[in-house]
């Protein structure tokens, strides 16, 4: 989402990279760049231009430290600045002792209020263990309590709803049977707009006076960047919010209501949808997304996910096979569901440190590489998985027909796995030389290809070698 950013701010670090020291010309000239990008991608041209000026008289006042690389000073300072920018945060919920908490979702037609109501219950009561109750407050929007009952079936959360009585008498109703049946949180979908108007915020201002939420989140799309900014403005001048859920910030947005919405409202953002699935959704970190802004991926959040797709059990077991080098074909095909829990390839690369940015250039990249190799091995028998050795050409040409590829794709794959355990075996031994070795090799087997340019690098280093 923020690519053009960060890709920005990396070209400002590699020209400082060979520079001796910080002067006030390579400073502005770079932040002169850094500035067009953020107008570019929609910030809040106050917040831009506060922002730059205190990077810059950072960079250039007492704080930068004799000795240290000019960029990795830079780095630090932008950094610090984008997290203080969107931070800080506290992403818990708090929960009542003395009754069920009430949360109180608003926002405008079309940011995904609805469906981040179910995404907020699921989330909640994974992480809290409770027993969460929807609420069917939206009872303008055709096909609106509709919707929420079959989210709540898709994640068996139940849902108050009575299309025969208004918003104010659902939620009442909502709060005391809540109360009976020891429920909560209660999350309110309440009525909302295609724009701001009188009458919308006076029932909102009601409801929040008679059903008294503890907390109030205002749900608004990452896509309409300043236009989500000045509805978070408009909301918190009347109803006075406790936070902000971010929809869609796994689209192709521009990241400017991220970046501004804490600056000009001054709340901050709780929560982020990361796409259309109900568990596409978490707790908003101010340091891992500067990290992400700045080039420096997010491994924590990376790590989090492969805990989350791994049982403890299967870990143990994976360690073990990879210790004996007995990790086979059927092994590879169980950690390829488990990368898919975690998210697609090109979600799981965009963590890493200085790849994110780059994805968009690396044109032949293609999430589908896996689906191949994941038929290739489907189409196998559970002895040729397990023994791969006993792939003869006719086997081959078998697989090759079942998975819709060729015989010296499947070929490609036999070698690169074959290859794959001679390294475990070396590594198991503690022959470190030998990983790092190998490390660069076979990603031009890949069946569909690997990253291109890999192979050409490669040839032309050979080429250089033999001319020297």
């Amino acid at each position: 989402m923020f690519e053009t950013v960060t890709n920005t701010l990396e070209g400002f670090f590699g020209k400082l990279r060979g520079k001796p020291r910080l002067t006030e010309k390579n400073i502005q000239d770079g932040l002169r760049e850094v500035r067009l990008a953020l107008l570019e991608a929609d910030v809040h041209y106050r917040v831009v231009k506060e922002f730059i000026q205190r990077v810059s008289e950072k960079a250039l006042g007492e704080e930068v430290i004799r000795g240290v690389n000019p960029a990795a000073q830079i780095v630090k300072i932008v950094h610090d600045e984008v997290e203080a920018l969107i931070g800080p945060v506290d992403v818990s919920v708090p929960m009542r002792q003395d009754g069920p908490t009430v949360l109180m979702l608003c926002g405008l037609q079309g940011s995904g209020k609805t469906t981040t109501c179910a995404k907020l219950a699921l989330h909640l009561r994974q992480s809290y263990s409770c027993a969460p109750l929807l609420v069917a407050a939206d009872v303008r929007r055709p096909a609106a309590v509709e919707q929420l009952e079959v989210l709540g079936r898709q994640i068996d959360v139940p849902v108050m709803s009575d299309r025969q009585s208004d918003a104010m008498t659902i939620a009442m109703r909502a709060r005391f049977e809540a109360a009976q049946k020891d429920l909560g949180p209660v999350i309110l979908d309440t009525g909302g707009r295609l724009h701001i108007d009188g009458e919308m915020m006076a029932e909102l201002r009601e409801l929040k006076a008679r059903v008294r939420p503890d907390q109030i989140y205002l749900v608004a799309d990452a896509m309409t960047g300043q236009d989500a900014v000045n509805s978070a403005l408009e909301f918190n001048r009347s109803l006075e919010f406790d936070g902000v859920i971010l929809t869609k910030l796994d689209g192709d947005a521009r990241g400017g209501a991220a970046l501004s919405i804490k600056a000009v409202t001054g709340k901050p953002i709780k929560f982020v949808g990361l796409g259309e699935k109900l568990d596409k959704f978490e707790p908003f970190y101010p340091d891992r997304m500067a990290d992400r802004i700045v080039g420096m991926g997010d491994v924590v959040g990376l790590v989090e996910r492969a805990q989350a797709a791994l049982e403890e059990e299967d870990a143990h077991e994976l360690e073990e096979k990879l210790r004996r080098a007995t990790f086979d074909l059927e092994d590879f095909r169980r950690q390829i569901h488990i990368l898919r829990r975690m998210g697609s390839l090109r979600d799981l690369l965009g963590h890493l440190p200085f790849i994110g940015s780059k994805l968009a250039q690396i044109e032949e990249f293609d999430d589908k590489q896996v689906d191949r190799i994941e038929a290739i091995i489907n189409s196998m028998t559970p002895e040729e998985r397990s023994t791969p050795e006993v792939i003869s050409a006719s086997r081959r040409q078998r697989i090759a027909r079942g998975s819709g590829s060729e015989p010296v794709v499947v070929n490609q794959l036999l070698k690169q796995f074959k290859q794959m355990k001679k390294v475990m075996r070396k590594v198991s031994r503690g022959d470190m030389d030998a990983l790092m070795q190998a490390m660069p090799a076979g990603l031009d087997q890949l069946p569909g290809g690997g990253p291109p340019g890999v192979a050409g690098r490669r040839k032309s280093k050979r080429k250089r070698g033999r001319r020297r």
